[in-house]
C-alpha cells in the first residue's frame, strides 16, 4: 500500500469527491482524518472506511475558520506524530450560466473569495506544520475552467485559476523544505453528487449537456471520481516524489484541445 504509515487530513470529506479521495487514501494505507462542517456526512465516510478495514477519524472543522483549522492540525500532529498529506475538497457555491455582462458583482466575486480563503488557509496551516517536519504533500482540486476559456462559468473560472496559481507559487516557496504542492484539474465527474442532483432535476437538459461535455474531450468520456481519487493517491505517494508546482490535468484532454469536431469512434 503506497500510503502506508502516512497521515492524511481531508477537508470537505463529507462531499462526494472529498469522500472518494478519503476512501482512496485509506485503501492505499493512510490513516485519514476527515473534516467537514457537518459531522453526520463526515462520520458516514469514516464508518465506511473503518468497516472496510481502514483507519479513519471524523471531526467537525470549518474549512473557512483559520483558528479551527490550525488547532485541528496541531491535534493531529500531537496524536499521530505528523501531517503528511493535506487535501482540500471543500465545496464552493457558485452561480453559473449567466453571461459576464449580466452577472452581479457579488455573484462573480463570492466564489473567488470563498475558494481563495479556504484553499489558502488550509494550505498555509499545513505548510507551517510540514516545514518543521521538512516533508509533506499539499494537494488541491480545480476544474476545467482553470485551464481554458469556458463561457458562462461566472466567478468559477477565476476561482479555479486562483487555486492553480496558489499551488504553483506555494510549491516554489516550500520546495526547499521537502514539501510538494500539486493541484489536480478535474473535468467534472458525472457520478459526483452535483451532477447526479442536476440529472435528477433536469434529465433532458443534462443528457444533452453531458453529451456536449463528452464531445469536447479527447477520450469522449468524462473522468469518474475514481480517476480523480486515484490520481490524488499517486501524487501523495513517494512514486510522485519529483512532481511539484504543477496542475495535473484529469479532464480527459479537454483543456489541451476542444475535440467536439472529432467524432466518437
Amino acid at each position: 500500500m503506497i500510503l502506508q504509515n502516512k497521515n492524511a487530513v481531508i477537508y470537505g470529506a463529507g462531499g462526494s469527491l472529498g469522500g472518494a479521495v478519503a476512501r482512496a487514501f485509506a485503501h492505499a494505507g493512510a490513516r485519514v482524518f476527515l473534516t467537514g462542517r457537518r459531522i453526520e456526512s463526515v462520520q458516514k465516510v469514516a464508518d465506511e472506511i473503518e468497516a472496510s478495514g481502514g483507519k479513519a477519524e471524523a471531526t467537525v472543522v470549518d474549512g473557512y475558520d483559520e483558528g479551527g483549522v490550525a488547532a485541528h492540525l496541531e491535534e493531529v500532529r500531537r496524536r499521530a506524530g505528523s501531517v503528511d498529506i493535506s487535501y482540500n475538497g471543500v465545496d464552493i457555491p457558485v452561480v453559473q450560466n449567466i453571461p459576464l455582462t449580466e452577472i452581479s458583482l457579488e455573484d462573480y466575486v463570492k466564489p473567488i473569495m470563498l475558494t481563495a480563503r479556504t484553499r489558502f488557509l488550509t494550505a498555509k496551516a499545513a505548510a507551517k506544520v510540514m516545514m518543521e517536519q521538512r516533508s509533506g504533500v499539499i494537494l488541491s482540486i480545480s476544474a476545467t475552467p482553470g485551464g481554458i476559456g469556458y463561457p458562462y462559468t461566472g466567478g468559477f473560472a477565476a476561482a479555479n485559476a486562483a487555486v492553480e496559481s496558489l499551488a504553483t507559487n506555494l510549491a516554489s516557496e516550500l520546495g526547499s523544505y521537502g514539501i510538494r504542492v500539486v493541484n489536480i484539474r478535474s473535468g467534472g465527474s458525472p457520478d459526483s453528487a452535483v451532477f447526479k442532483e442536476a440529472i435528477e432535476r433536469f434529465p433532458a437538459v443534462m443528457e444533452g449537456m453531458l453529451r456536449e461535455m463528452e464531445g469536447d474531450t479527447m477520450l469522449k468520456k468524462l473522468p469518474p471520481m475514481a480517476d480523480i481519487a486515484n490520481t490524488a493517491v499517486f501524487l501523495a505517494s513517494d512514486l510522485a516524489a519529483s512532481i511539484t508546482g504543477v496542475t495535473v490535468d484529469v479532464t480527459s484532454g479537454t483543456t489541451a484541445a476542444l475535440n467536439y469536431r472529432v467524432k466518437r469512434q
